[in-house]
């Protein structure tokens, strides 16, 4: 049994994430995602939209993950000791080199392969801060809401 890793802040789910899970999962027979906690992502990337518990839940229910796991503040690396993967799937924009990673694994005594997941590219919204941007203009340009009932959802 083959049991690759995946992280990522999964913040609002989009097609690119879909994508990244399907090639993570294609490399092997288990997925484990580690979902980022919610320090992490403010300290690396925007105030999250939706609490790391919350994202946790929508990730697990996803066709290719076999399990979802939050992330833990501080040292990385402590959950790849928990979960003990043979492969290690990063996402296109993570922020780590390959080499250096593996280098450092198998200096802690983890003998995972890092494989880098391609880009998913084939629409204009496979990423959360494009799409947090594309709301935020339409709600200022007063182009979000343009038809019947949007009113009560306007106030929700």
């Amino acid at each position: 049994m083959v049991r690759v890793l995946a992280t990522g802040t999964f913040d609002i789910i989009h097609l690119g994430h879909i994508k990244y899970l399907e090639e993570a999962k294609s490399l092997g027979d288990e997925l484990i995602v580690v979902v980022a906690h919610d320090n992490t992502v403010k300290r690396k990337k925007h105030n999250p939209i939706m609490p790391q518990e919350v994202r946790r839940k929508i990730v697990e229910s996803l066709k290719p993950v076999d399990r979802a796991v939050n992330g833990k503040d501080g040292d990385i690396f402590e959950i790849v000791k928990e979960i003990k993967p043979d492969i290690i799937a990063l996402g296109y924009d993570q922020d780590f080199d390959e080499k250096d990673l593996e280098k450092k694994l198998r200096e802690m005594g983890i003998n995972a392969k890092v494989v880098r997941c391609s880009k998913y590219s084939e629409d204009d919204l496979n990423g959360t801060r494009r799409i947090i941007r594309k709301i935020a203009d339409r709600l200022k340009a007063k182009e979000l809401y343009t038809g019947e009932g949007d009113e009560k959802d306007r106030n929700s």
